[in-house]
């Protein structure tokens, strides 16, 4: 595909003044701490433990009732094949950091899991849908995902670009049918339309086509500027309804609903910048998907045009951003997105 210069809009998150962005930086070597460094940073670095303990407890709580959730969504049923394509994604684990953002967010703003789970199990079928598309080969042309290999590998491409149609749609049914009757009507109906504005040409599709145009191209072509709309909008987007939709049917107000929205902005970006990192120092094994893909295919990441160590020290300030914005909540109820944030930043896979 021929490279293309692009211009985009503004970022969601701006880059501290005094960063620069210029062409490709070779990827620095991590630099060991100092013992003193080390020492100062033990009382931080155990607050961070508990916050990402805080987070596990949470999921492990959730995840049952997630996972019972999500099978009951897509039952076994005819066409046989094509369902068992669906199950086999969506039920193929993984971290369910998007339902649990919904439910988190949800009861941060006083509202129950319950009312929040029709449309967290709507987001984790976009989000699957998503990922089988994107490992098609005419996509990302990927053969293994969360250590199982892809869809179209089992079932064939058909039944793999079909199955995440079906998964698409289902979704918008799901939370229109099951959210509980008790949540008022104009709630729901904006949760439809904010999910479907950030998975079409203003979100997550929009932040694909600028990936699938950016591949190849030069250093001076795809900026800083374009990789964060590339990353806000692919990943970032359907992050950041599943909070602002789960404080939206507990009745959030808006500015709740805007700070929220947020937050999630800044861990979605966090979340790219993490992933762009462990994708030229992990390997295959501990990804779970193909290692070193994105310099492959001459994709641009954050290693590549600002370095490692940058990079590493962008992720901390969107993180640090991030939970600022929780500080006037409640501790205990806030407590999973704080553990969230942390987790993002230090997660190995």
């Amino acid at each position: 595909m021929q490279a293309v210069c692009f211009s985009t809009p503004a970022a969601i998150a701006v880059l501290p003044a005094g960063r620069l962005a210029g062409p490709r930086a070779a990827v620095c070597a991590r630099r060991g701490a100092t013992p003193t460094v080390r020492a100062a940073a033990a009382a931080p670095a155990a607050a961070v433990e508990a916050s990402e303990l805080d987070f596990a407890t949470y999921i492990a709580a959730k995840n049952a009732a997630v996972e019972q959730a999500l099978s009951d969504s897509v039952p076994e049923m005819y066409p046989e094949r094509l369902h068992e394509s669906m199950r086999y994604s969506l039920l193929a684990g993984g971290k369910r950091i998007r339902p649990c953002l919904c439910i988190a967010a949800c009861e941060l703003m006083g509202g129950t899991m319950e009312t929040a789970m029709p449309t967290a199990c709507a987001l984790e079928m976009i989000h699957t849908m998503s990922l089988i598309h994107d490992d098609l080969p005419s996509m990302d042309n990927d053969d293994f995902r969360r250590g199982k290999p892809t869809n179209h590998k089992v079932y064939g491409e058909e039944m793999a670009i079909l199955a995440g149609d079906a998964l698409l749609s289902r979704a918008f049914e799901y939370i229109g049918r099951n959210t509980p009757k008790v949540v008022p009507a104009e709630r729901t109906l904006r949760v439809l339309v904010d999910v479907g504005k950030c998975v079409g040409s203003e979100g997550l599709v929009g932040g694909q086509v600028v990936d699938i145009m950016s591949e190849g191209a030069g250093a001076d072509e795809v900026t800083l500027e374009t990789l964060k709309y590339i990353h806000a909008h692919k990943t970032g987007a359907l992050l950041e309804v599943s909070v602002t939709s789960g404080a939206i049917l507990a009745g959030a107000g808006e500015e709740d609903v805007a700070r929220l929205g947020k937050y999630a902005q800044l861990i979605g970006l966090a979340f790219q910048v993490v992933d762009d990192i462990l994708d030229c120092t992990q390997t295959s094994e501990q990804l779970g998907k193909t290692a070193g893909k994105d310099e492959a295919v001459g994709k641009a990441t954050y290693p590549s045009l600002v370095g490692l160590e940058e990079s590493r020290k962008i992720a901390d300030e969107l993180i640090a951003e991030a939970k600022g914005l929780l500080s006037q909540y409640d501790p205990t109820l806030a407590a999973p997105l704080l553990g969230l944030a942390d987790f993002i930043k230090n997660r190995q896979n």
